[in-house]
């Protein structure tokens, strides 16, 4: 009986081949190019011609043509048990709740779906939970080096549920000793590949040098950059903001008149570093965050400047108006701590709307809202409880599928 089973689901797949077969191509991928991933995935099975067209990187690179309807965010947040067992510093030794979650980007910030995310069993991780270093047309860079030292780093794909585990970098504390590393992550568009770069100011070395590495997705590869110019140190674990096929970070520099602030710039194409002068009222301050978004038309940086360790806490959002033109810094809004319980402000990111979701926070509550910067008024979104949160532009996209070494899970 199984083999007249077997035979007769041959003679099936064999008349679904040949009636496919007697589509032209072109209509064929203009019919399944408009289907939704999960769709796409399974198409993959229905046979050899349509699992080839599917994971060819023309067909996968097209699928990812912009549209304004598929366009969401991505919400990743953590909550958990707080201690102080780090050199010092508060760490987050056990996770309670870790949720990736994509919305609308609309008023109400609706729920499109949520997301499972499973480590392989094979890594041990060293933090106890992964860091999301960038987003990008629906890949994400996953760092386990949130509070210790770890060389787990990731690319991984919820959509198609695949994950790509990326060979240990090559400046280690085996290798350098203490440093402290700040990552990027985004598209090449003139090789038509995505890396991760990684700045890492090396802390015990006379004159402190600041060093680069960049991994390939298509060799697979950590590529040593040599030493970063224009001179510069990194605040260890700082935003990077993806623009225009362009890097960016917040860095610092030193200087016989003491120390200032400017944006490190990497052209993903070119392998280039640059920079780009902050707004010149910002002094350098040991205990003031700075942190780099994608503005709201997403053609130019934003910078929020946050200061959450005194009474006098305050929040800053600065846009860049003309990308790459120093003159064209705007403060948008100056904000102190809010409300009777002095909740503190920790500006996210920014929407289409042109709002800011912020975190609002104090040791014994956290919440995030959507920030009105004409108004100044706040809208609770219904989402508490979390320490740290992470947000960032989300479009579903076939990447890694046609990848054999990312694993799926």
């Amino acid at each position: 009986m199984d083999n007249i089973h077997d035979i007769t689901q041959g003679m099936h797949e064999l008349k679904f081949g040949e009636m496919a077969g007697s589509f032209p191509q072109e209509i064929i991928q203009e019919i399944l190019i408009r289907l939704p991933v999960k769709s796409m995935v399974k198409c993959t099975s229905v046979c050899k011609a349509w699992k080839s067209m599917i994971i060819n990187p023309s067909f996968i690179r097209t699928h990812l043509s912009p549209t304004v309807d598929d366009v969401h965010l991505l919400l990743h947040r953590v909550s958990g048990l707080e201690v102080t067992t780090l050199l010092g510093k508060t760490v987050m030794d056990k996770v309670d709740d870790e949720v990736h979650s994509v919305h609308y980007d609309n008023q109400a910030f609706d729920e499109y779906a949520k997301i499972e995310f499973t480590i392989p069993r094979k890594q041990e991780l060293w933090n106890s939970h992964l860091r999301v270093v960038g987003m990008c047309d629906g890949l994400f860079c996953l760092a386990d080096d949130i509070y210790r030292y770890g060389y787990n780093f990731f690319i991984w794909n919820p959509a198609i549920r695949k994950l790509l585990t990326l060979p240990k970098p090559k400046v280690r504390f085996v290798t350098h000793r203490g440093y402290d590393a700040s990552i990027g992550f985004g598209f090449d568009a003139m090789t038509n590949d995505y890396k991760v770069v990684r700045v890492v100011t090396l802390l015990d070395q006379r004159g402190t040098p600041t060093l680069a590495e960049v991994y390939s997705l298509a060799t697979g590869t950590w590529s040593s950059l040599g030493c970063v110019s224009p001179t510069c140190l990194t605040d260890g674990r700082a935003s990077s903001a993806f623009v225009n096929g362009v890097l960016h970070w917040p860095v610092f520099c030193k200087t016989n008149g003491g120390l200032y602030y400017f944006i490190l710039t990497f052209d993903l194409g070119k392998e280039v570093f640059r920079k780009i002068p902050m707004p010149k009222i910002i002094q350098w301050k040991y205990d003031l965050g700075l942190r780099l978004s994608v503005s709201d038309n997403r053609k130019s940086i934003a910078l929020f400047i946050m200061d959450n360790r005194c009474e006098d806490s305050f929040l800053e959002i600065w846009v860049m108006k003309e990308y790459g033109i120093k003159e064209s810094w705007t403060k948008l809004i100056f904000l102190g701590p809010q409300g009777p319980e002095r909740l503190l402000p920790w500006a996210l990111y920014f929407r289409k709307s042109g709002e800011v979701l912020v975190l609002l926070t104090n040791k014994s509550r956290q919440e995030l809202v959507s920030l009105d910067l004409v108004s100044k008024q706040f809208k609770n979104l219904g989402i508490s409880g979390y320490q740290y949160c992470n947000v960032g532009f989300y479009k579903e996209s076939l990447l890694l599928l046609n990848k054999n070494n990312a694993e799926s899970y």
